[in-house]
């Protein structure tokens, strides 16, 4: 049975991952769902400015909705006004890039549920590293734009991920798909988008124990 889908879109590699899948499953997508972090003018957890999100969504062909919303219990709310907008819209299933943190896929299970929609993980369950490297061999571009450095030291940050990349990861203690927070990625280009997007790098941003790396076009 076909879906008409909407995507809880971070603009990281799994989530455009998941995105590849569900199309070519068969599945329309009707919106990517981004939530925004009005204060610091960027998307929650991966940093991704208001501009650049613009231009995936262009890119893509797919419309953006960027909920913006604080932390909290509102962000779980907001999350699903938004679901609720999509479904109003003719959306009935939200695709989810997790892979196998249980806390993450009750959550999102939950919102759905909560909204009338269907959830659905094209990713779950599977071996962390291969997707990795399923997202590279499919030609997605996924730049590191935030890390742990704790664990991995500022050289990664502005790197687009290759196997060789992967490998350092590896060599460094972390895990290689990034899945406990080591990294985040901002995918942008790949087999989904109609172009890529032109960014550039600026300054390192740190932050407690994470630091991040300006994107900007």
């Amino acid at each position: 049975m076909k879906a008409n889908f909407i995507i809880s879109y971070s603009g990281g590699k799994d989530a455009n991952l998941a995105l590849y899948r569900a199309i070519e499953k068969g599945y329309k997508p009707v919106g990517l769902l981004t939530t925004y972090n009005e204060a610091m003018e960027r998307s929650w957890f991966h940093g991704i400015p208001k501009d650049i999100l613009m231009e995936v969504s262009k890119s893509l062909k797919i419309p953006i909705n960027l909920v913006s919303t604080g932390f909290g219990n509102d962000y779980g709310l907001d999350f699903e006004r938004a679901l609720i907008e999509f479904k109003n819209q003719g959306a009935d299933t939200c695709v989810f890039g997790d892979i196998d943190i249980e806390e993450h896929y009750s959550w999102c299970d939950e919102r759905c549920k909560n909204t009338g929609l269907k959830s659905e993980f094209p990713l779950w369950n599977e071996d962390r590293e291969k997707l990795v490297l399923e997202s590279i061999n499919l030609g997605f571009k996924s730049m590191i734009t935030v890390i742990d450095n704790s664990i991995l030291d500022e050289s990664f940050l502005g790197k687009t991920l290759t196997a060789e990349i992967i490998e350092k990861i590896k060599e460094s203690g972390a895990d290689p798909c990034g899945e406990n927070g080591e990294y985040h990625t901002f995918v942008y280009d790949g087999p989904t988008f109609d172009k890529p997007i032109d960014i550039k790098v600026g300054k390192i941003i740190k932050n407690n124990k994470n630091a991040a790396i300006e994107i900007k076009l």
